[in-house]
């Protein structure tokens, strides 16, 4: 909060205006702003249905390999990475190569934030 006092320049008064500013930017508000933009990303991602698909598939699971996400979404290959990549690149799921194979797990602290932000509970 910033206060700012103001004096009327009329001789003899002794008038002082306390002006106090709530509007500002609070030290918070990047913070909260950084998160705000993150949580949207996650929900971009999570846009798509064979994202959400994809998710699903990953969360009643240790670890898929790349190849079975194809065909548990009904796309092609490249469609699944594509896909894949998304949800990775917001921090949704992580992936170990293992020779020519690329393995995905989800990231349920990840879920577990979308869950937190939309949560009535203060």
């Amino acid at each position: 909060m910033t206060t700012t006092s103001v004096t009327t320049p009329a001789p003899g008064a002794d008038s002082t205006l306390t002006l106090r500013s709530t509007c500002g930017p609070s030290a918070t508000a990047a913070g909260a702003d950084d998160a705000a933009e993150s949580l949207a990303m996650m929900f971009k991602a999570l846009a798509e249905p064979a994202r959400v698909k994809i998710m699903s598939m990953l969360l009643n699971a240790e670890e898929i390999c790349a190849c079975d996400v194809a065909t548990g979404i009904g796309k092609t290959a490249a469609t699944a990475s594509h896909h894949l990549k998304l949800l990775r690149d917001v921090g949704l799921v992580t992936a170990d190569k293992r020779g020519t194979w690329i393995y995905y797990r989800a990231v349920p602290e990840r879920l577990t934030t979308i869950g937190n932000a939309l949560s009535l509970r203060n």
